[in-house]
């Protein structure tokens, strides 16, 4: 049985997707069970600016790996792989399909493959570096790294930057880019398939979907989460900063500058099979997905 997983930029749907998939595969007698992979929905206390699955959605499938980490809790992929990995093996011993569904590339890869992670960071670097960055800003750190991890960077990408400063300052070799941790080999037989969209239609759909956590309580869920002391790992959740500013339009925009880094990504993946849904709803993606499955792969 294969794992099916589910890919695609922020606001494609891929919840409502795998949803209507989960109904058309229990037609056939199959038991399936969604294993999230976005590094944000972990995190208990932040569904709506994650755009968790509802208890209504949870109702109409099963999802593991949601909302069990404290708001306070630093969390890391290398941790998420090992759960991961447990909870796919275990659904498919007992002959149950796992459906792998979020918006987290490096998440999504962690749960299908065996990848070559860099070890925890010592806390005391952790903060030596966050420090630095809330001092000179991302920028400076990026000019100090060097030659070969600078040019695979962008100045502005503060978490990757951190990453690779802390890394260098312990003495380990980071990967040069994110390419590194990108492996054609699975641990486990899967199929996987991307979700794209018109450029129009997903700005639309970012919008509508900001301003429908908005409306839901977003901002009162993230001064919460800020009040409880949410950790640097969970306030990396895009918009967490900007709704604290109360600057709705800046999460807009941020929320499409990490679609573009999705679909960056999702280019990047072997084998994905790519499903345009531009003008098409959750129920004729699942049925394409579907149909692509009963033909085999490359179909």
């Amino acid at each position: 049985m294969d794992v099916i997983a589910i890919f695609g930029p922020t606001a494609a749907g891929k919840t409502g997707v795998a949803i209507e998939l989960a109904d058309l595969l229990r037609e056939r007698g199959e038991d399936p069970v969604a294993v999230n992979c976005d590094s944000i929905q972990v995190y208990a206390g932040l569904e709506i600016l994650s755009g968790a699955a509802t208890p209504e959605e949870r109702a109409r499938l099963e999802h593991r790996l949601l909302g069990f980490v404290a708001i306070d809790g630093e969390f890391s992929a290398g941790r998420y792989a090992q759960l991961a990995h447990a909870e796919i093996d275990q659904l498919l011993a007992e002959g149950r399909r796992p459906i792998v569904v979020g918006g987290t590339g490096l998440y999504l890869r962690a749960a299908l493959a065996e990848l070559d992670m860099r070890p925890q960071v010592p806390s005391e670097v952790r903060a030596a570096v966050e420090a630095d960055l809330a001092e000179r800003g991302p920028a400076a750190l990026h000019e100090e790294l060097p030659d070969e991890l600078r040019s695979g960077v962008h100045p502005n990408d503060r978490k990757r930057i951190a990453r690779l400063t802390e890394l260098v300052r312990l003495g380990i070799t980071p990967h040069a880019s994110s390419e590194g941790l990108w492996t054609e080999n699975l641990r486990v037989p899967a199929r996987l398939f991307g979700i794209t969209l018109e450029r129009d239609e997903l700005h639309a759909r970012i919008n509508a979907r900001v301003d429908a956590m908005v409306a839901a309580g977003a901002v009162e869920e993230v001064k919460r989460a800020d009040a409880a002391g949410a950790s640097r790992t969970a306030r990396q959740a895009i918009g967490f900063e900007e709704l604290l500013r109360g600057d709705t339009e800046a999460m807009r925009s941020a929320q499409r500058a990490f679609a573009r880094r999705q679909l960056t990504w999702m280019r990047k993946m072997p084998h994905v099979e790519l499903v345009d849904r531009t003008g098409r709803d959750d129920a004729w993606v699942a049925r394409e997905i579907l149909a692509r499955l009963d033909r085999g792969p490359g179909s």
